[in-house]
């Protein structure tokens, strides 16, 4: 995963180059496929249900003003998971956000590292973005399709859809004769999406840290507080890295808070899921993987957090604020029976839904304050991307006034401008 530790007097960063650019005719089919309801079984379903590419109304912060891409109803606190395609069934685990996530590497085993890294969904499942948006048609409680062809079906009924098809990947998707051309044509769909997800309407770095570390705003004095105990005493930057990576392109990547890997940070069962259904066994429930890897979930980027609540995998956390004082007090706290106690997540917590494999050395006892936690939850909304659009302050002119013109260009990062902080910097 990483061959080379650098410092950062080599790290220069342009962003322009991420939201500003227009989407490829690949990534435009992507995006109307993304957005297409006729590819589920009930024609009431698409990717964007559960990934909204629209900012969710809320009454504090700036939800509602930016996207997520999330499920609008977990948000709301309507349901912890989404809702497919066949009326009344659901999913086990939370939607979570696909910002950022093609830069997960493919799943497989970190020999440098000696663990299991990347992949798609909590569990890694899917081994890429390919391999990811080919899942959701033909799963029974999300789009809920019968099978491939069902699906190239459904989309060589769209005129616009046949003469995209062959432009772009040369192929005519009205031939169903074989099932190399089902497949073919399945792949391709799977591909425009992917590309359309690798597109700046996902990967904006923009957000306050961004300009941040550009020299362009400051953190208030409660922000930095908590990105030096993010970074210090709290350790959270030990799973959510804080690298800064470079591909094999020599492309600089900022900051993605993960490591890529997988963790069981010892959650304790959401009685909201319906029909309270068994623990999912994250990573070490695949076939394949060794029962040593039980309970454990993919390590998500923090960024955007702010806009993406419920938290955790089976959604179980309201709140940052819920959030942080787990991971600072879930050893600490004396437990209750279940998340229906009233004691639950102020006083008490409830037994983890896997104790095996558990996080002892990093969670549970963090020793920080209330005043800490609120610290650190201040820094987490600083991973809001579009801070030009949601941190516009009309009256601000300078640096000093911690925002951002509206229309500010994109922040450039160097080393000339750039805070002092403890960033390391990887080649990947």
């Amino acid at each position: 995963m990483k061959k080379l530790l650098l410092t950062l007097s080599c790290a220069v960063f342009n962003l322009t180059a991420y939201s500003a650019v227009p989407l490829t005719p690949e990534q435009q089919l992507g995006e109307a496929l993304f957005k297409d309801k006729n590819l589920s079984f009930n024609h009431n379903q698409s990717c964007e249900t559960c990934h909204s590419l629209n900012p969710i109304p809320s009454l504090k912060g700036v939800q509602g003003i930016v996207p997520g891409f999330v499920d609008p109803s977990n948000v709301k606190g309507i349901s912890p998971i989404s809702v497919g395609s066949i009326p009344r069934t659901t999913g086990t685990l939370n939607a979570p956000s696909i910002a950022y996530a093609s830069y997960s590497p493919e799943f497989g085993w970190d020999e440098d590292e000696q663990i299991y890294v990347g992949g798609q969904f909590w569990n890694g499942r899917a081994t890429n973005l390919i391999e990811q948006a080919k899942k959701p048609f033909l799963n029974p409680v999300e789009m809920a399709m019968l099978d491939e062809l069902d699906v190239v079906n459904r989309i060589k009924s769209n005129p616009k859809y046949i003469k995209d098809f062959q432009k772009i990947y040369q192929l005519n998707i009205s031939d169903t004769s074989s099932n190399k051309a089902i497949q073919d044509t399945y792949t391709a769909l799977a591909k425009a999406i992917s590309a359309f997800e690798q597109s700046g309407t996902f990967n904006k770095f923009n957000s306050k840290f961004d300009y941040y570390l550009a020299g362009t705003t400051q953190l208030s004095t409660t922000e930095k507080k908590g990105l030096d105990l993010f970074q210090g005493k709290a350790g959270c930057s030990g799973c959510h890295k804080m690298d800064v990576t470079v591909d094999s392109n020599g492309n600089n990547i900022p900051p993605l808070f993960t490591y890529f890997g997988f963790d069981n940070i010892g959650l304790p069962r959401n009685m909201a899921i319906p029909g309270n259904p068994v623990a999912d066994g994250g990573l070490g429930g695949q076939e394949g993987i060794p029962q040593t890897e039980i309970g454990k979930h993919k390590v998500r980027s923090l960024r955007n957090i702010d806009l993406t609540p419920p938290y955790g995998h089976n959604g179980i956390f309201k709140t940052l604020d819920d959030m942080v004082h787990f991971y600072n007090t879930r050893d600490v706290l004396k437990k209750v029976k279940d998340n229906n106690s009233p004691e639950f997540a102020k006083t008490a917590w409830a037994p983890p839904e896997i104790a095996s494999n558990m996080n002892t050395t990093q969670i549970g006892n963090l020793g920080l304050s209330i005043i800490e936690e609120k610290a650190i939850v201040a820094f987490l909304k600083t991973l809001t991307d579009d801070y030009p659009l949601w941190g516009n302050n009309p009256a601000a002119v300078s640096i000093k006034d911690g925002r951002v013109p509206e229309n500010s260009p994109p922040a450039i990062i160097s080393t000339k401008n750039m805070p002092t902080l403890k960033i390391p910097v990887r080649i990947k």
